[in-house]
């Protein structure tokens, strides 16, 4: 917190913090992964480069490098006992003036680790999961820059998941204003069609998600045809397969969209990415070791 480490249980944060009430709050996911060398840190640099891009979208000055906080991200992990774990950089408004201006306010920044498994359980690179298209629609960028990482566009984000969870799925997938795919609560979304695989772009409303960043670079090295372009809920419906992708969640299947079945014939190209994932994140793929940080040994 602000530099310092500091025990899990006095991270604490007045009550009247700014972004509390205003949302004015931008943030990271990242894993750290066990590999043969040790603990290493999966795309580090990708994720530092967006969280300062969100801080400059909401014109917070963190007061710190892209190497420095790499540094304290290592130094945060490398003191916890975990060989795997969620890396969450925080910046937020803090205590000071109250109301809608945020520019009186200090800005905090804050990087907490903890234990996380799969997002969407254990069973999502197997079996999949139920999935159900969303009432609720995706912000549109002329109302909120999507493409900052802000805890204020997570209240969207959860309406959409708390409607899929009371109506008995696993997961949601929001539509743009335009009626097209946009992307989950928390993921960004893929399908396969005629063995080409597609998932939809930027200018749909879509934050650029590193796993999916991954995922695209896979396609290119596993020579599956690959496209970015919008689709329909339909769409989705008629897909061979659909798999979400995300820091969080991983490479997850879709098995079920709105009570139709996804991937009566198998999954083969989810599989081959997920494999290739797992061997990316956890270093036995020695093309991508590039993207892996040293954390401990």
């Amino acid at each position: 917190m602000d530099g310092k480490l500091v025990p899990w249980d006095d991270a604490k944060i007045h009550v009247l913090t700014h972004g509390l009430h205003y949302g004015m709050a931008i943030f990271e996911g990242i894993r750290a992964f066990s590999t043969p060398h040790g603990t290493a840190i999966f795309r580090l640099g990708e994720h530092i480069e967006r969280f300062l891009n969100s801080a400059k979208i909401y014109r917070m000055d963190l007061g710190y490098s892209a190497g420095e906080l790499a540094k304290a991200c290592v130094e945060t992990v490398r003191n916890n006992p975990a060989k795997e774990c969620y890396i969450r950089p925080l910046a937020f408004t803090g205590y000071g003036e109250m109301g809608l201006n945020p520019l009186t306010s200090k800005i905090s920044v804050a990087i907490a680790t903890w234990e996380w498994p799969a997002y969407l359980g254990n069973e999502s690179t197997n079996r999949g999961v139920r999935a159900t298209v969303s009432s609720w629609t995706r912000i549109d960028s002329r109302s909120m820059p999507v493409q900052a990482k802000c805890a204020a566009n997570y209240a969207n984000s959860a309406l959409a998941k708390m409607e899929a969870l009371g109506s008995g799925y696993d997961e949601a997938i929001l539509l743009n204003t335009q009626g097209m795919v946009a992307e989950g609560p928390g993921e960004n979304i893929f399908r396969v069609k005629d063995e080409i695989l597609s998932t939809p772009p930027a200018s749909s409303g879509i934050l650029r998600g590193i796993t999916r960043d991954t995922v695209i670079q896979f396609a290119r090295d596993l020579s599956i045809k690959f496209y970015r372009n919008d689709s329909t809920k339909e769409e989705l419906y008629t897909s061979d397969e659909v798999f979400f992708s995300g820091t969080a969640a991983g490479i997850a299947k879709v098995r079920e969209i709105d009570g139709r079945r996804i991937g009566y014939d198998g999954t083969p190209i989810t599989d081959k990415i997920i494999k290739l994932y797992d061997q990316a994140t956890h270093g036995t793929a020695k093309r991508y070791s590039k993207w892996l940080t040293p954390a401990k040994p």
